[in-house]
């Protein structure tokens, strides 16, 4: 009998409180952080693989809001920042692959008359679903049933894989009962994959309800609490953001500002990475013999001695190398003529430097490639130009 009572008056109170009397706020435009760059550079590492919130509807979250940070119009409501806030998260959370959910607490038509709702079902993240299962939280009414938001929460989550965030928004007032032990059970049912964090949104009367949800962060052990004037700047909210979904990381060097061989090439570009010190390569960090040879000739003219000589300077300083001189033709003509033709270039180069430098015989081999291997593009003259090249190879 007492039990009947208590729902009817449940049901008479959120007639009181319906939803024609909390009209919608519109704030001002926030401007999100960016944190895809964070995630991208390797500096920050994804933590989080599912996102739970569990949001307070209740009659007291009809009342105005009082706080700073969230200026709109009309002057916002409770719920209307706790929207806010979510709305505001979902900006600024980066392209993670997890999955979300949203529950609601409170009692009467805002819940479809039940005491705990399913905004959105857990579903696979993305920025429009989320939003869609924020904007279902039209109104607040009814008692303040935490309990039944987490205990349901503690099933939605049955069916999870790795990390677990679940966020708790509410001015935690006059609560109809201690949630404090079903934050445990769900602690014990999820050990360390779970982690509660809570987001205060309340007034200067529902200081108690600060203190409950800051304990109820501290039972998580690894989620931390906050109010909503704390995170109203865009900084801070990425912040709070980054604290919940990320991790630190080891960045990802920008290959455009590296030159691990030193050959002026950097490393996003370098074809070739492993060019010896003090040899000539060309745009692509190849280690070339800058030599014109006559059409269908494999001769080498005088004026290109002194670029052989260099490649002799380089050796003497690496004795130990191997290294293989490649003959490289454009398509220009047949496949046949051109094998033939870069293996006679690349032994020309080959014998040159044997001539000169008595130890080059046994450090050198050469092969020809024909037009199997070009650098650059065959459509034009000078990218033809640059794949009739001989290339020196350090064998590893």
């Amino acid at each position: 009998m007492k039990k009947t009572f208590i729902i009817a008056a449940a049901i008479a109170g959120a007639l009181i409180s319906g939803c024609a009397s909390q009209p919608l706020s519109t704030f001002n435009v926030f401007h999100p952080a960016e944190l895809n760059g964070l995630v991208a550079s390797g500096q920050y590492l994804q933590k989080t693989d599912n996102f739970f919130v569990i949001n307070d509807s209740s009659s007291s979250m009809a009342e105005p809001y009082h706080g700073s940070g969230y200026p709109a119009q009309p002057s916002p409501t409770k719920l209307s920042v706790e929207k806010e806030i979510l709305n505001r998260i979902n900006l600024t959370v980066p392209d993670l692959n997890m999955t979300s959910s949203i529950r609601s607490f409170g009692f009467g038509s805002c819940l479809n008359w039940g005491f705990t709702r399913l905004n959105l079902a857990p579903t696979p993240y993305s920025k429009s679903l989320f939003g869609s299962g924020i904007d279902t939280l039209a109104c607040a009414s009814g008692g303040s049933p935490m309990i039944n938001g987490i205990e349901a929460t503690a099933k939605d989550l049955s069916n999870t894989t790795g990390n677990i965030a679940v966020l708790i928004l509410s001015d935690g007032h006059e609560l109809d009962a201690n949630p404090y032990a079903a934050v445990q059970s769900l602690k014990q049912q999820y050990g360390d994959r779970l982690c509660v964090y809570t987001v205060w949104v309340g007034n200067q009367k529902d200081n108690q309800g600060q203190i409950v949800l800051n304990n109820l962060a501290n039972i998580g052990g690894c989620g931390f609490s906050t109010t909503a004037e704390r995170i109203a700047d865009r900084v801070d909210m990425a912040k709070f953001v980054q604290n919940i979904f990320l991790k630190p990381g080891t960045p990802v060097a920008d290959c455009s500002m590296l030159d691990d061989d030193a050959d002026g090439i950097n490393n996003c570009n370098d074809r070739c990475p492993d060019t010896l010190k003090g040899a000539h390569v060309n745009a692509f960090g190849c280690w070339i013999v800058d030599i014109k040879f006559d059409n269908d000739k494999s001769n080498i003219k005088p004026a290109y001695y002194t670029e052989l000589d260099n490649v002799i300077n380089v050796l003497k300083h690496n004795p130990s190398v191997n290294i293989e001189v490649q003959g490289h033709t454009s398509n220009t003509g047949t496949a046949a003529h051109n094998q033939a033709l870069s293996e006679r270039r690349a032994l020309a180069v080959k014998n040159y430097l044997s001539n000169k430098y008595v130890h080059a015989d046994s450090a050198l081999t050469a092969r020809g490639y024909g037009l199997t291997q070009p650098i650059d593009t065959n459509e034009t003259e000078a990218g033809r130009a640059n794949n009739r090249r001989v290339q020196l190879e350090v064998l590893k």
